[in-house]
């Protein structure tokens, strides 16, 4: 009777937890890519992007592992896939709170995406203030033998609410989740201010556009021929434009 080679074993056990990561971050890196198209389209035709900035993030096997522990879960890479859906995680910051759901529309619409799950902070905040929208999305991975589908969650928030996030997120980290009643109370109250200062900034990001589109000012025709593509300004001939027009 032929027994498995225990360092044959292992190296195999490495191959697998290598791939097994590897596509979740190939998933980010999708997704990564179709944030970075998003803000590259929206600052050239609109002068302007929803997307501040975006950072990821995968667990660690060692995470992943104490995660599956406290569930109470088999340890295989085929029950971690199926019980921890926020392996690779991205965050994507805003400026205004309707720019979360801009972006988040904007996801929902692509068709390899599937959306899995939406839970929105916003509307309806967490207890202790968090606000944030969060959508669990599939994302297909094409690896060289096969097609992965890949969970990713996206977190959406302002930059405020990013700011109280990490915050909270620090404090509480100091404590050791043991946090006094006082100090809960007052960080509840900053994120509602934080939240009024959201709120501000919306109305006057909107009363600014409304007086900007009431102006109804023209570009010169010297303004208009120039265009930026991956931060390189190009000329377009004005016969160029003429013909198209014609």
């Amino acid at each position: 009777m032929h027994l498995e080679d225990p360092m044959d074993k292992i190296k195999k056990l490495k191959h697998d937890i290598t791939r097994f990561m590897l596509i979740y971050k190939f998933a980010l890196d999708e997704m990564e890519t179709k944030i970075e198209i998003l803000k590259q389209e929206f600052q050239a035709l609109h002068d302007y992007s929803p997307i501040e900035h975006t950072k990821s993030r995968l667990k660690s096997p060692e995470s992943i592992m104490n995660k599956m522990l406290r569930k109470n879960s088999e340890l295989s890479l085929d029950a971690v896939k199926n019980h921890i859906k926020d392996i690779a995680g991205l965050r994507i910051t805003c400026s205004f709170i309707s720019d979360i759901y801009d972006v988040s529309n904007m996801l929902q619409r692509q068709s390899d995406l599937k959306v899995l799950e939406i839970k929105d902070y916003i509307k309806n905040p967490k207890p202790n203030g968090y606000q944030s929208l969060h959508l669990l999305v599939q994302v297909p991975v094409f690896m060289s033998d096969c097609e992965e589908l890949v969970c990713v969650e996206v977190q959406i928030r302002t930059i405020a609410m990013d700011f109280w996030a990490s915050l909270e997120h620090k404090i509480f980290y100091k404590y050791n989740q043991s946090v006094p009643e006082s100090l809960t109370r007052e960080l509840k109250s900053a994120a509602d201010s934080a939240n009024a200062l959201d709120l501000q900034m919306e109305r006057l990001h909107r009363e600014i556009k409304e007086i900007k589109d009431a102006r109804g000012e023209e570009d010169s025709i010297e303004e208009l021929r120039k265009i930026m593509i991956n931060n390189q300004q190009i000329t377009v001939p004005a016969n160029f434009l003429k013909l198209l027009g014609e």
